[in-house]
């Protein structure tokens, strides 16, 4: 076959060069699921495609199905914040928003911060169901800081009815999460049940805060919270400096440290280290989240396990399977949470 100029490359210069009808064609190239198709007569339309260089003409897609069935498998994300992009927790929620939507044939229409939509022009551009079917908002909870905020949450409800809140709820829009106090709960339950009770808290001011004045009233350890929450911090820096200011002012850190994150505890951990004060020996350390990295830090953290992948491919198939709903029909979906046991306690 001669060759042809990409932009003129159609369905039928695939289905002619595969032997194939353009119907299977379109059928293999949208991803459909519901008839079988055979292994070799789909390698060869993929290999037509990749021989002929062919692109999909988006436009003319959503001309034949329609702006809003086109759009329906597309999916908006929107994050708190810039600073998602460097946080190893969020990066796993989103690697299974990704993997979910691939394996569904579903797309990832954009990821934008929640700031960005402020911009009305913006906000017009990418928030309607000719654009998007559907959203994931991840942890915008963080942003929420005045009416004129709650205004875009609810403006955006208003325009896409499939949406799921990922580690934050909303009322009346369906939502996956964690239990953050009892994850703390059983953080600070580990360190008891090692026979340590001077115990502190270092990280989000937030129900993990809760979880761990639980824990010390259940086994009778009577604390009051400006007694055992040293700062409020969320990453590896922060973690380091409330460490070394809790040392310098108290002088002396607490037995037992329940961190409210694995990032705040590595962040302690380098100030320890730096210190040479032993860990787990002097002060043992019980974080939040296991990240990848909490596996070999020096010396491993042990630390109570969150489903980050889970929420975020869960998110996926509540929109996919059309259980997004909202209203008093919303989902709220917590996932249990786990202890891994390794060297820091």
């Amino acid at each position: 076959m001669g060759a042809i100029k990409r932009s003129t490359v159609t369905q039928n210069d695939v289905a002619k060069e595969a032997g194939v009808t353009r119907s299977m064609v379109s059928y293999v190239i949208s991803g459909n699921t519901d008839r079988s198709v055979a292994p070799e007569t789909r390698k060869r339309i993929l290999d037509a495609i990749e021989k002929l260089d062919y692109r999909p003409n988006k436009a003319a897609q959503a001309l034949q199905q329609g702006n809003i069935a086109f759009a329906s498998k597309q999916i908006g994300v929107v994050l708190c914040s810039p600073d998602v992009f460097r946080r190893p927790y969020y990066a796993e929620i989103l690697e299974g928003i990704h993997t979910a939507a691939h394996e569904n044939n579903y797309h990832v229409r954009f990821i934008r911060f929640f700031d960005e939509l402020k911009d009305s022009v913006l906000f017009n551009t990418l928030i309607h169901e000719e654009e998007i079917g559907s959203m994931i908002l991840v942890s915008t909870d963080q942003c929420l800081k005045n009416k004129a905020d709650y205004d875009i949450i609810e403006k955006i409800r208003s325009r896409i009815h499939n949406i799921v809140c990922v580690e934050w709820r909303y009322d009346g829009l369906s939502s996956i999460n964690f239990n953050r106090r009892e994850s703390s709960k059983k953080a600070c339950d580990y360190l008891i049940s090692k026979g340590i009770t001077d115990i502190s808290y270092i990280g989000q001011s937030d129900e993990r805060l809760i979880g761990v004045h639980d824990s010390l009233s259940e086994h009778g350890i009577p604390r009051a919270p400006n007694e055992y929450f040293l700062e409020e911090t969320y990453n590896m820096g922060g973690g380091f400096e409330a460490a070394k200011r809790a040392h310098k002012k108290l002088g002396k850190l607490p037995r037992g440290i329940v961190c409210g994150s694995d990032e705040v505890a590595i962040g302690i951990l380098c100030y320890l280290n730096s210190q040479k004060i032993s860990v787990p020996d002097q002060v043992a350390l019980v974080s939040i989240d296991n990240i990848e990295m909490s596996e070999f830090t020096n010396p491993p953290l042990t630390t109570i396990n969150v489903q980050k992948r889970a929420m975020g491919s869960m998110a996926v198939s509540l929109l996919v399977n059309g259980q997004a709903k909202q209203g008093s029909d919303a989902l709220d979906i917590t996932l249990p949470v786990n202890i891994v046991e390794r060297s820091s306690c």
